[in-house]
């Protein structure tokens, strides 16, 4: 395993700044998310991490050594692909071998380290098979055995579940954070999937135009967003735009709305607006109630729009009185409120984030 610290680091293609001044620390052994949109930079820093790339500016270590000019098959890295870029004319076990034959170990050698490689991720019976014969699970089995039969001290993954149906991304999801953990392989993982990086991260970064836009734990990222722009990507989110009051009697912030006072808490320190600042409330659907009238703060009526039953849980659209839509999320519904119907929606001060406007 290796730590790996980026210090500002920058890079642009043309006239298109990509990354900007990243300064970032991944501990060894930890499983490192990077999360964005489309087009925000998170793959080109993954490329550079791996040595496709160089950078313009700023210095890339693994632990304490400088990985500027090395290359990439320097850097006792692996990387999983979206593709899996296997070689369809060759066996399993030969796409397994492919990395070690390209450091010259011995035939002995590879034999071992692919059979162990191939028993790992619970392929060790079909290693013969070429690879238009397995099922897309499998190949993206055979595209981890052959990272881990390099035995590197760094393991790069760029989206490589996506192409897999939802049932097979949940059971190798578990698969690849036992195996990292395993032999204690430092990973950093690039994703669109939320689900996936709250499920498997140890910590995770989100990124918006090149620019790391908060880094923390799942929980933190979740319930302390710093930002609407890293609250909106990790999970969903309603937003309401208020003035800031003053802490009541109860230790929580007031804030005066639309639809009048909410109770919440502030999710940036050590940033201390002062009362009458310009905020914005978010709340998570989930957090969100069906309640009865009543006269305590951080509640408002509205009307369904939409209702939506997924077994598990009831999505709902409900708008307010000011016409702006709210999304609710009801888990185990026993019975579901009908579209049309009017609604009184309540939520707890602690699940009232207080963010910067």
């Amino acid at each position: 395993m290796v730590a790996i610290t980026i210090r500002h680091l920058s890079k642009s293609f043309g006239s298109t700044r990509v990354l900007r001044d990243i300064d970032l620390k991944i501990e060894a052994g930890e499983m490192f998310f990077l999360l964005g949109s489309s087009g925000c930079g998170k793959t080109t820093l993954l490329r550079h991490i791996a040595g496709f790339y160089q950078q313009d500016s700023g210095h890339i270590l693994f632990d304490a050594r400088d990985m500027t000019g090395v290359s990439a098959h320097q850097r006792n890295t692996a990387m999983m692909f979206q593709s899996y870029a296997l070689w369809p004319h060759l066996t399993v076990a030969q796409n397994v071998a492919f990395g070690l034959e390209e450091r010259k170990l011995s035939k002995a050698d590879i034999a071992q380290r692919v059979q162990e490689s191939l028993d790992m991720v619970q392929m060790g019976t079909l290693g013969a098979r070429k690879i238009n014969q397995l099922s897309g699970g499998q190949q993206q089995r055979v595209a981890l055995a052959r990272s881990l039969a390099v035995r590197p001290d760094c393991l790069l993954l760029d989206e490589p579940l996506s192409n897999l149906d939802a049932k097979l991304r949940i059971e190798m999801r578990g698969e690849i954070k036992h195996i990292c953990k395993k032999f204690g392989l430092t990973a950093i993982y690039v994703t669109h999937d939320q689900k996936e990086a709250l499920h498997l991260a140890d910590r995770m970064a989100v990124m918006d135009k090149g620019v790391l836009c908060q880094v923390g734990t799942p929980r933190q990222i979740y319930r302390e967003p710093l930002n609407a722009a890293v609250a909106s990507f990790i999970g969903e989110a309603n937003f309401l735009s208020g003035t800031l009051g003053t802490i009541n009697s109860r230790g929580h912030h007031t804030v005066q709305t639309t639809l009048g006072e909410f109770w919440g808490r502030l999710t940036a320190p050590p940033w201390s607006p002062a009362p009458g600042s310009p905020v914005q409330l978010c709340i998570r659907p989930e957090a969100l109630r069906f309640t009865p009238p009543a006269t305590a703060p951080n509640h408002f009526s509205g009307t369904i729009t939409e209702s939506i039953y997924l077994g598990e849980l009831a999505q709902y659209t409900v708008a307010d009185t000011t016409g702006s839509p709210w999304q609710v999320a009801e888990l185990n519904p026993l019975t579901l409120h009908e579209t049309g119907t009017s609604a009184t929606l309540s939520v707890e001060p602690h699940d009232v984030m207080i963010l910067r406007p």
